[in-house]
């Protein structure tokens, strides 16, 4: 059977149309039997597909904070520890969400913090360390009375530029960041130990 939707009514809630479909079924259709029937997949199934860490032992075993350099890659969402020309660790990242928000260009590791926390986001906490506002800007928010700020953790946290740096974080599958480049809380600490004040990062498209 086929079936003609008004064009008035192509905006309608798929909310109703689920429900609809449900009714017709006499409720032996499940939500998640539905939404697979239609190839619509669930938002944790949605998230793009990235290889796992690849890390090459007998390679790294000849790293060293002088002779290391990074080579980051924001098109292919991915992070290399290099010496000479050999990789040591390919890694998944996660880039400024939108273009621009992770500078390209040649820098240099300009400050190690293992501990380090974002001075632009995190959340509003109370005097006990309760979270009263979570996901703001220490820029353009406001302190609710009581409260005071507390930066998001950035954990092997290794400054390239201002505002922007590597360090343990959620990797969607995709650019998410806002601006720095984060990685898998495993690898961040092989790179951390392993480059120093002044090591060279290569970021390209």
């Amino acid at each position: 059977m086929r079936f003609l939707i008004p064009r008035n009514f192509r905006g309608f809630s798929v909310a109703l149309v689920v429900g609809v479909v449900l009714a017709l079924s006499g409720g032996s259709t499940s939500y998640a039997s539905f939404f697979g029937l239609f190839g619509v997949k669930k938002a944790s199934e949605s998230l793009h597909h990235q290889d796992p860490p690849k890390v090459t032992p007998r390679v790294l075993d000849r790293v060293t904070p002088a002779n290391a350099r990074v080579l980051v890659s924001i098109g292919k969402q991915r992070a290399y520890l290099m010496v000479d020309n050999e990789i040591a660790i390919d890694t998944p990242i996660s880039s400024g969400k939108a273009a621009g928000m992770t500078p390209t260009g040649s820098f240099r590791v300009q400050e190690k913090d293992p501990d380090h926390r974002s001075n632009l986001y995190g959340n509003f906490v109370d005097s006990k360390g309760r979270i009263v506002r979570a996901g703001v800007s220490s820029r353009i928010d406001s302190a609710p009375s009581g409260t005071h700020y507390e930066g998001c953790p950035m954990y092997y946290f290794m400054r390239i530029s201002e505002g922007v740096g590597m360090h343990v974080g959620l990797l969607p599958g995709y650019p998410a960041s806002h601006g720095c480049i984060r990685m898998p809380a495993e690898i961040a600490p092989m790179f951390y130990e392993r480059v120093k004040i002044g090591t060279p990062v290569e970021v390209a498209r």
